[in-house]
């Protein structure tokens, strides 16, 4: 099967656009196309109405990638590493050391200036490598997986800089499998599974498309497989997913069979410690129309 196939994409300039699949799903693919990175076997990419087929050079001078992999030297200080990535888009002088000082001051990191990567923790790395890849003031940001492996502090931090990078102008694509993530920044979705956009839309949109679909998420202390089974051969519930302590639920109406849940939790005597009614998102969408959820490997 082919990486990508038959994909087919408009970003508007301004957005925040999230691409959104399972690992494997082809985002990076994608991304490395874009990029130019990846041969295509057909079709076309133009980046600001550059072909990145016919203008290589002038369609990457536009472009700041964030890879999935960090792309830092180690054996360079942060402000080294800036500097390096800086010169490879033609900054010199005054404007070369303006630039450097302005993306380290974005990300947090001026004090660390002058400390090797090697000292930093993976959030900090991560933050390094945005700055790396916005001191030529880029017209479209690619984050590819920019969050993996990093603290919550880290991660609020990077998707707050991805808003503001975006009211300053540039506008970002932003891959992840975390559907939370992209939920919170972003405008329009794609939605990826096996190489093909299987959905794509403003989050509201997409949210109309399982708005038939209500979500409990329930906590207890101990799951039996038995209280899963009936709960599954309720008539009134669609599915049932187990992870741990934790159940999610999917129904018609929350409202209508949430008496019948209590009650098959309680004659398997399961002791509740949570319970909330959710309205559909963007991993009901996807579990609609995979049958499996964005966690699955």
């Amino acid at each position: 099967m082919l990486s990508v196939d038959h994909l087919n994409l408009a970003i508007q300039e301004g957005e925040i656009f999230g691409l959104l699949g399972p690992n494997g799903a082809g985002k990076s693919t994608t991304i490395n196309m874009i990029c130019g990175l990846l041969p295509m076997d057909q079709g076309s990419i133009e980046v600001d109405g550059l072909s990145i087929q016919a203008q290589p050079l002038e369609v990457k001078r536009r472009i700041g990638l964030v890879p999935q992999d960090l792309a830092l030297y180690e054996s360079l200080t942060a402000e080294d590493n800036v500097t390096f990535f800086a010169k490879l888009y033609g900054l010199r002088g005054k404007l070369l050391k303006e630039r450097v000082q302005e993306a380290l001051a974005f990300v947090g990191l001026l004090d660390r200036a002058k400390d090797r990567p090697s000292t930093f923790s993976g959030g900090m790395k991560r933050r390094l490598n945005i700055a790396c890849a916005i001191t030529h003031h880029p017209k479209l940001i690619i984050m590819d997986e920019p969050t993996v492996g990093i603290d919550p502090q880290s991660r609020n931090h990077i998707l707050d800089s991805v808003r503001k990078l975006n009211g300053m102008g540039s506008t970002v694509i932003y891959t992840s499998h975390y559907m939370e993530e992209v939920a919170a920044i972003s405008s329009r979705v794609a939605i990826m599974d096996q190489g093909h956009v299987i959905a794509c839309g403003t989050q509201q949109e997409l949210k109309e498309r399982v708005a038939q679909e209500e979500k409990i998420m329930l906590t207890a202390d101990a799951v039996t497989p038995d209280v899963v089974k009936e709960l599954t051969l309720h008539p009134g519930i669609t599915r049932v997913l187990q992870e741990g302590a934790v159940l999610e639920i999917y129904l018609p109406s929350a409202q209508s069979s949430l008496q019948d849940v209590l009650y098959i939790c309680s004659k398997h005597e399961v002791v509740i410690q949570s319970l909330k009614c959710e309205e559909p998102d963007l991993e009901t969408l996807f579990l609609n129309l995979t049958g499996r959820t964005l966690r699955d490997e």
